[in-house]
């Protein structure tokens, strides 16, 4: 495993993500693994070297954290072992106050999520989405509060458009406030709008690009097929996945079916090597339901793409509606 610094901070992670949504309440998304499921994966995760986990508040209506919290603990018995990430943002009560980015939710969201998680603080206190009903002047001044406090040590933010997180910086900067170091963004080989604007602000900024999705929710990993055919429990239950890539967007599976199978690897774990050696990109976002999935991931750390192969990958790209960011 390589360890890198998570933008300009001194922080180092994995270059490979856990994410943890993957596990919690199997009645709040049918492919969810419950704890005792759950476990083998943290375990294995760590014999690999992964030191980095990524959760929210609203994955398995916060159930996610407390299964996240108590996983790690057994896994790793020394708190300063391993880096945790979790998101505000999404409802998670029926109150008009319990959602969004007002200094009131995330107050009340970062106690609630360190109650869950068991822990004292998290290392990285994640925005889950733009919110326009609330002043980023209200909002990053709240996250500095939370940082002053010791609740967390960084913050960062997810998807939304670039000027969006250059007003929040801009703002952070001139109040001497935290800024973020980080950005969770929707990026992978079938969805490349980041690489427009956002990445470039991300490298002219210091900040790192931990993206999620990075297999596509599995449609580069080969879940569904052209004729509409699903191949997993999640494919099949997952309409969001539906509306985010296009039939085009099967020349690019195709593409990387092709070279995977002249490399002799596992199609995912060619898509994540391409990735991980995107500029700017420090850590994708893996989710694992399958042990063999971290085994991938983890393997892509180390595979080198010729420019050739490359090329051939990005070749049937073409530009998409921007999705995520709602």
């Amino acid at each position: 495993m390589e360890y890198v610094r998570l933008g300009n901070t001194g922080l180092k992670v994995s270059r490979i993500c856990l994410g943890m949504m993957s596990y919690g309440d199997p009645d709040w998304r049918e492919w969810v693994l419950g704890e005792d499921q759950a476990e083998p994966f943290v375990r294995h995760a760590a014999d690999l070297g992964i030191n980095f986990f990524d959760t929210a508040d609203v994955y398995s209506a916060g159930v996610s954290e407390e299964v996240t919290g108590r996983l790690l603990r057994q896994v790793f018995p020394v708190r300063e072992d391993y880096v945790l990430a979790t998101k505000v943002f999404s409802r998670t009560g029926p109150g008009p106050n319990d959602g969004g980015l007002s200094r009131k939710h995330i107050l009340a969201g970062i106690d609630e999520s360190l109650r869950r998680l068991g822990v004292d603080y998290v290392d990285l206190y994640q925005i889950h989405r733009w919110d326009d009903e609330t002043p980023i002047e209200e909002t990053m001044g709240a996250l500095h509060d939370v940082v002053r406090a010791g609740k967390a040590r960084y913050i960062g933010a997810s998807s939304m458009y670039a000027w969006q997180f250059a007003k929040a910086q801009h703002v952070a900067e001139l109040r001497g406030a935290t800024r973020f170091v980080s950005m969770q963004n929707h990026y992978n080989l079938a969805y490349r709008e980041e690489e427009r604007e956002m990445i470039p602000q991300c490298l002219d900024m210091g900040v790192g690009v931990i993206p999620w999705s990075p297999l596509a929710r599995g449609f580069l990993t080969g879940n569904r097929t052209r004729d509409g055919q699903r191949h997993t429990a999640r494919a099949s239950s997952d309409p969001f996945s539906d509306s985010m890539y296009a039939d085009a967007d099967f020349d690019v599976v195709d593409a990387l079916v092709e070279v995977a199978n002249g490399r002799g690897l596992p199609p995912p774990q060619v898509a994540l090597a391409w990735l991980l050696h995107r500029l700017g990109v420090t850590a994708p976002i893996v989710g694992a339901t399958k042990l063999s999935h971290l085994d991938d991931a983890v393997a892509a750390v180390d595979v080198r793409l010729s420019d050739d192969e490359v090329k051939r990958l990005e070749e049937p790209y073409r530009p998409h509606p921007i999705l995520g960011h709602g």
